[in-house]
């Protein structure tokens, strides 16, 4: 995942193996890792609703019984991927209340099944992301994943070591960003020298610096306690990598674009495009509010 930041990698590589396959992989057997892996098989999860803003458990989308199976209706929103997916991974509301942490259950949908509506759109960073909407999706009993209403385990589990990945390309956008803009330092020249010869430009660069190692040291602690068998332990590292990442990214992506001067606005410059996925990498999975909030609650 470093390396795809650092080469701004817009495959649907996140969606489909870090975060649908952290999902397959809890389960006991799954036929659908084979093709996962072999790059055959295109997968999204649709966890996040237009009200529910980072909370997995705020799920309106409705699973009742019907028959031997179950029939899905509501609506799935900013679903990465999901346009292009050839299988779905959803959250539904089995049981409980708009906002109760049980009762919420996974299942597994063909992407272009009789009742799915997808809206395909652009995001900000130049990927691909879907609304999806469920009407009456029919889906038999083997499309449960794990158990009726303990799916947001499941989903939990996924979701943070996806975030650990997040951080790994960050961190890998961040360093392209700081060797971008000292080599230009280096080279821009004004009143007779390089740049980087300025002594408030150095200390500035050398702040990227800091904030870059900053970001990778707790990307590097949340890569190795996210399977932690202590859960708290594990959502304390990966929360706190992710303020890191949010307040790291947003310094050094708008100092490299500073410091590039007129062209660092332009769009045929590469330093603006790192900003934007670094922008973007922030406000997935949960924001820096966010993520504090959750840190504090574990702590």
């Amino acid at each position: 995942m470093e390396s795809f930041g650092k080469g701004l990698v817009l495959e649907p590589f996140f969606a489909t193996v870090i975060l649908a396959g952290s999902v397959l992989r809890q389960l006991d057997e799954c036929p659908l890792i084979e093709p996962l892996v072999e790059g055959g098989l295109l997968m999204s999860v649709a966890y996040a609703e237009p009200q529910s803003r980072y909370d997995l458990f705020d799920v309106t989308t409705t699973a009742e019984k019907s028959g031997d199976g179950y029939t899905l209706n509501g609506h799935k929103a900013v679903v990465i991927h999901g346009e292009a997916a050839d299988k779905l991974i959803v959250s539904a509301r089995t049981s409980g209340d708009t906002r109760d942490e049980a009762g919420i259950s996974l299942f597994l949908i063909d992407g272009d099944a009789e009742g799915v509506e997808r809206r395909g759109y652009p995001t900000v960073d130049g990927s691909r992301a879907a609304e999806v909407i469920l009407n009456n999706v029919q889906v038999g009993a083997d499309a449960l994943i794990g158990e009726e209403g303990n799916g947001l385990a499941i989903l939990e589990k996924a979701v943070d070591e996806a975030i650990a990945a997040l951080c790994a390309e960050a961190v890998g956008a961040m360093k392209v960003l700081v060797d971008t803009t000292v080599e230009y330092c280096k080279t821009r020249e004004q009143f007779g020298q390089p740049i980087s010869q300025f002594q408030v430009l150095r200390h500035r660069m050398a702040d990227m610096m800091m904030e870059y190692e900053q970001a990778k040291s707790l990307a590097l602690v949340a890569a190795l306690k996210v399977h932690s068998d202590d859960p708290v332990e594990a959502r304390k590292a990966v929360s706190g990598a992710k303020v890191q990442i949010g307040k790291s990214g947003k310094f050094v992506g708008q100092q490299a674009v500073q410091l590039h001067g007129g062209m660092g606005m332009t769009d045929e410059l590469s330093v603006g495009h790192y900003f934007k996925r670094l922008t973007m990498i922030d406000v997935m999975l949960g924001n820096m509010d966010h993520h504090l909030k959750r840190f504090s609650k574990a702590a």
